[in-house]
């Protein structure tokens, strides 16, 4: 079916209504390297989310897009529904059609014919065909069939290898398997093509499935003869394909955050095409090199790690790595997380590495122990009769949010336990289906979004019903009795987002509890553990600067340094004054001021500069900008010091610092992996207007710590 752009847009502006409610924040990186027109294949990975993440890929990717989708998903309702109104392209999987064969299969001469198998009680004549292809279970083999000689023997192509496999099919009483078709997949290709040809993009899941892996799997070989056939079909036809990272903290997790990278664009030379062309040999050739390049491009833009983990280790450790008086943006997480596992692949068998790791896995078993997340270690050192007084008013305060939160909670409650109850049910059907699932955590979000879009609007039907029917046994006039109803139905969805909002701050409440509550009962204990983290935190920081520059040639540990304490402000311009005091939250509300100014918990450990960076270039020459406090954090750092106002506000103090000789002095370095361009600090990069003020120029919706990896920055920025 064609699609209509206006209906595709419509499509786009509902989703982006589902993807602003179920995750807190979603963060682009790298989006300006797509192109603006021409075709375009963008190639994802990894598929963690099933029907999501097509949605937020159409959301932030700045282009219609058609996508790949398995064609038995076209018989769901709801999501065959959207599918065909935004012009996806079904492909028939051949796991799809996979059948239970007949009886057991086994290999009886491993070694003088290990391509014959023999079945037991086998249909083979009628349950397979040549090209078709053996399943064994779990996954641990596959095998293409080549000829069918009875219904209890046939050859295959190539001889398994895995050990598993062999140890199943050498068994006495055989192994299960699978006959799965061999599908022609000319339709989908043609297809394609013609939406490539007519200057559109394609998006295409090249792992063929969604799973919950920590790594990223095998990409398969259609989406090469996608591009380079649509360039031999068409020789004036340029495709790019754009590598496309989606990195979630908890994708299945409501309220939980995602970081979606593009890489460059991958151009496709001319003799890649030629290859294609002559066929054979050469063929596989042309693909196999495409392929490669496509998967170190994909590998550029994820966290790749070997298992969960392994993972959840180099999380850690990046945590205790993170400068100390820079709080990150999540994508700066996600490429702090992919160049930790690239430097672990790297070095993971020295045995200093292997020491800090069990000194990491120690320091996590005492987190655990005191019921602490990292970020709120340092949170602990408040203390005495402010930490009390302090914490009084958290509970207040979280007391205010709750009964906020309580009435949409409890009209909503049904829909919760309804969602999870399906999506869990959902989760194990697919776990059984796949042989690459662990847990089948990948169809959770996806369950949970198709649950709620069929029972709110149900439940809401319900709840206005009773109101309607409630008035009707009133004295009230009939128009009221009509208008009420009315009223209700576009009410509810007001307060549920309301309350959902109230609860999510609640939330944060409850957790800044915890430090407050163990620097008041505990002070030793807590005292140890952040001299534990700090001692950590420091060998690892020196671990990082010894093996940095031995992996990336970008790195420099001292690209950053902050300003010297000796450093004295200078008078400020009137100008520049009630700019700082705008800054320093002079128009914060009652509840901000409490917080910091009477019991002073966002300014534990800080001083006069923790927030002044100065960034030296090769030549010498000095630029610097405040760091803004609150900026978006990684999903398993909650937003910290101001819960009070019930949101996440970037503010920066009103702190200044010399830039003359105060230089001089020795500045406290504050290593850094991250790739932050050497003429510019961050993308949003603070400068003085022509009437003397101070201005912030933003990078648009992109992230502000890369957005100045463009080749063309614009305009210079000017020293301060």
């Amino acid at each position: 079916m064609a699609r209509n752009d206006l209906i595709y847009d419509l499509c786009l502006w509902f989703f982006n209504i589902i993807l602003d409610v179920f995750f807190r924040e979603i963060r682009p990186r790298g989006a300006h390297r797509i192109p603006f027109e021409g075709p375009v294949i963008f190639v994802v990975a990894p598929h963690a989310n099933q029907f999501v993440d097509p949605m937020i890929v159409m959301r932030e990717c700045r282009r219609r897009v058609s996508f790949l989708i398995a064609e038995k998903s076209m018989h769901q309702k709801g999501i065959g529904f959207f599918a065909r109104l935004v012009g996806a392209i079904p492909v028939i999987r051949p796991q799809d059609l996979a059948k239970s064969g007949t009886g057991t299969i086994q290999l009886l001469n491993i070694k003088s014919d290990p391509l014959r198998i023999t079945g037991l009680g086998t249909k083979f004549l009628s349950q397979l065909h040549p090209q078709d292809s053996i399943t064994l279970p779990k996954g641990v083999g596959m095998a293409e069939v080549t000829k069918v000689i009875s219904d209890t023997e046939l050859l295959i192509k190539k001889e398994f290898k895995d050990l598993k496999a062999i140890e199943a099919l050498t068994s006495d009483e055989g192994c299960l398997y699978k006959c799965t078709p061999h599908i022609e997949q000319d339709s989908v290709y043609k297809a394609v093509h013609e939406t490539l040809y007519q200057g559109n993009c394609i998006t295409i899941f090249p792992e063929g499935g969604s799973h919950d892996r920590a790594e990223m799997l095998p990409l398969k070989a259609g989406v090469t003869i996608m591009a380079l056939g649509a360039m031999a079909a068409h020789p004036d036809l340029n495709v790019k394909i754009v590598p496309c990272g989606l990195n979630y903290f908890h994708p299945h997790r409501f309220r939980s955050r995602a970081v979606i990278e593009f890489g460059s664009p991958i151009s496709i030379p001319p003799e890649y095409v030629t290859k294609f062309k002559a066929g054979g040999t050469e063929k596989r050739e042309a693909c196999g090199k495409l392929l490669d390049s496509i998967y170190n491009a994909l590998k550029s833009v994820t966290v790749g790690a070997s298992d969960y983990e392994t993972l959840m280790l180099l999380q850690a450790a990046r945590r205790l790595y993170k400068p100390a008086h820079r709080k990150l943006h999540i994508s700066q997480v996600v490429d702090l997380n992919r160049r930790f596992a690239i430097g672990y692949d790297k070095f993971k068998n020295e045995p200093k590495v292997l020491e800090l790791l069990q000194k990491v896995l120690a320091y996590n078993q005492l987190l655990k122990y005191h019921g602490l997340r990292d970020h709120q270690v340092n949170k602990t050192a408040l203390g005495g009769p402010r930490a009390f007084g302090l914490l009084l008013y958290r509970v207040a305060v979280l007391t205010v949010w709750g009964l906020l939160a309580f009435p949409g909670g409890i009209l909503n409650l049904p829909i919760g336990i309804v969602a999870r109850v399906i999506s869990a049910k959902k989760a194990k059907e697919a776990l059984k289906a796949s042989t690459v699932k662990i847990a089948g955590r990948d169809v959770l979000a996806t369950w949970k979004l198709l649950v709620g879009l069929a029972f709110i609007p149900a439940l809401y039907a319900v709840y206005t019903l009773v109101m309607f029917v409630l008035v009707l046994r009133t004295n009230w006039p009939l128009k009221w009795k009509l208008l009420t109803p009315v009223f209700t139905w576009n009410l509810l969805p007001f307060i549920s987002y309301a309350s959902l909002r109230f609860g999510e701050n609640g939330m944060d409440v409850y957790r800044s509890l915890r430090p407050l509550f163990l620097s008041i009962v505990d002070p030793a204990s807590v005292e140890n553990l952040r001299a534990v983290r700090d001692h950590l935190s420091h060998d690892i920081t020196n671990l990082i600067n010894e093996y940095g520059p031995q992996v990336f040639p970008d790195f420099d540990a001292e690209r950053i340094s902050a300003a010297p304490a000796t450093s004295r402000p200078t008078t400020p311009t009137p100008a520049a004054s009630a700019a700082m005091k705008l800054a320093g939250g002079f128009f914060t509300s009652k509840v901000d001021w409490l917080d910091d100014k009477i019991f002073n918990w966002g300014q534990v450990g800080d001083s006069e500069t923790d927030d002044i960076f100065f960034f030296v270039d090769k030549q010498g020459s000095v630029s610097g900008r405040a760091s803004s406090r609150g900026s978006a954090s990684e999903a398993d750092e909650e937003r910290g010091a101001r819960f009070g106002t019930g949101t996440s506000r970037s503010r920066s103090r009103s702190r200044t610092s010399s830039f003359g000789t105060g230089l001089s002095g020795e500045g406290f370095k504050v290593e850094a992996m991250t790739e932050l361009p050497r003429d510019r600090a961050f993308a949003e990069v603070t400068t003085r207007s022509k009437d003397g003020t101070l201005g912030k120029r933003e990078a648009g919706k992109e992230d502000d710590g890369y957005a100045g990896d463009r080749e063309d920055h614009g305009e210079s920025k000017k020293d301060i």
